[in-house]
């Protein structure tokens, strides 16, 4: 039986994060403003047979196609919000199943490190793929699980606010995300991704999946 733990319409990927699937990605480079859907399945391996159905029906094009044993996640994106709606369409038919049967996300790590400290600055810089986080910016810390929501939050904080994308990974057993700015700035992007993820309607979490 396969179990729909993310699915997510982001109607319009912003630069930032656009960019950063581009670089991060095995597949094919969104532009900003593309359409994009998020679906994440467990077991890991039936993501294959999802990317098949999605190409197959739409024009949409792959960005992440991650297959982990326990957990499998599909980004696809067009610049037509049709063909993405319609990739997800065909994934729900051939799953049997809606967008109700999805996992409703949790934010399990939501926090704010103040005018950070130059030596934590350079540590999280060494591992980050996105922008650099300098010394005395605000750095806002999420995680979620299911992972894929994550990028459902890094979009809506872009969206809210001046901040920089320092590092986001939508896959594995948790998402996490970074961004950093001026405090202000940080504050109401982190507002804005904490009121995103606590709007996503879905089935409560099993106690042994928490």
């Amino acid at each position: 039986m396969i179990q729909l733990k993310t699915y997510i319409f982001l109607d319009s990927l912003q630069p930032q994060l656009a960019t950063f699937i581009g670089t991060t990605s095995n597949g094919f480079l969104p532009s900003p403003y593309d359409a994009s859907l998020f679906i994440e399945i467990a077991p890991g391996i039936a993501i294959n047979r999802m990317t098949d159905q999605a190409l197959k029906a739409t024009q949409v094009r792959p960005a992440y196609q991650i297959v982990e044993r326990a957990f499998g996640m599909l980004e696809v994106h067009h610049a037509d919000q049709g063909e993405v709606n319609q990739a997800g369409i065909a994934i729900l038919k051939m799953l049997e199943a809606d967008e109700g049967t999805r996992q409703k996300p949790q934010l399990v790590t939501n926090q704010i490190i103040r005018s950070i400290e130059p030596d934590q600055s350079i540590i999280i810089n060494r591992r980050r793929q996105g922008s650099m986080v300098l010394p005395g910016e605000s750095l806002c810390i999420l995680e979620t699980n299911p992972a894929a929501y994550i990028a459902f939050a890094a979009n809506e904080a872009e969206k809210a606010a001046n901040i920089k994308l320092v590092e986001m990974t939508p896959f594995g057993a948790f998402g996490r995300l970074y961004f950093s700015g001026a405090e202000a700035e940080v504050d109401s992007a982190q507002q804005a991704a904490q009121q995103a993820i606590e709007s996503i309607q879905g089935k409560a979490m099993a106690t042994s999946e928490r």
